[in-house]
């Protein structure tokens, strides 16, 4: 009950954030619910204001709401995205993602901390899509990020942690949650970067590409639950002999 999320001011229970871009609007209710989930990104487009579909009717009310930036080419699009966002009632978090390359999808880094530094001075809550760099996860802490959201692979790839080890760094260096964010493709992929220290894991792709949505987003709820447990209890020692037996082998054929 005391281990809580801290972002900004706001305390979750939950570690589990859900992408929504690729749910339908009739399951994204289900969803949140089996994942025990408190907050879900919005790509503005979705939000339609006065239109038919609207995201947001279909949002249970305790929910918090992450707005991203998805679309900014650059953190001049990213600043108004956000504003935008503020605007039509989303609150002040934000997920900063600026993606100027449009084959492999990954962040630009120095535009994304352009756009931290201006949104952070505007109060926003500013979380910032990276690409698991140190130096520029250093330059986000700097420019106000509340925390920092590295990739584990390529967006909707479910290849997994092919960055582990620079996320670890980040993890290890950086006073701030880390929230891996894209490319977990497996509950068990998820655990295993809670046991390394991560504060959080978004995921969409893995949960959204299930044959079973509502039950593949209980089992990542459980995953992270247990990842997070794993490396609280601290995990045992690793031997490099062969083996060492769990009870002692000496004494008890003793008279």
């Amino acid at each position: 009950m005391h281990d809580l999320l801290t972002i900004g001011k706001h305390d979750f229970r939950s570690r589990f954030i859900l992408g929504s871009g690729k749910f339908s609007l009739g399951m994204i209710k289900a969803v949140i619910e089996h994942g025990g989930v408190e907050m879900v990104t919005l790509a503005l487009r979705r939000a339609n204001i006065g239109g038919e579909a609207n995201i947001l009717d279909y949002l249970p009310q305790n929910i918090v709401v992450l707005p991203n930036t998805s679309g900014a080419r650059n953190a001049g699009e990213a600043v108004r995205i956000a504003r935008l966002a503020r605007e039509i009632g989303c609150g002040d978090f934000v997920k900063v993602e600026v993606i100027r390359d449009s084959k492999y999808l990954l962040p630009d880094n120095y535009e994304t901390i352009k756009a931290t530094e201006m949104l952070a001075k505007e109060g926003f809550i500013v979380m910032p899509y990276m690409y698991p760099d140190l130096n520029v996860a250093r330059a986000l802490a700097e420019a106000g990020a509340a925390a920092v959201m590295p990739l584990g692979a390529p967006i909707g790839s479910n290849k997994g942690l092919c960055t582990k080890d620079f996320i670890k760094i980040l993890v290890d260096e950086i006073n701030l949650p880390v929230i891996v964010d894209a490319g977990i493709g497996r509950p068990s992929q998820a655990c295993e970067a809670m046991e390394m220290g991560v504060a959080a894991i978004m995921c969409n792709t893995a949960i959204a590409t299930a044959n079973n949505v509502a039950l593949m987003s209980k089992a990542f709820n459980l995953a992270i639950e247990a990842g997070r447990a794993a490396f609280l209890a601290g995990p045992g020692r690793v031997l490099h002999s062969l083996a060492e037996a769990s009870s002692p082998l000496t004494g008890f054929l003793e008279d």
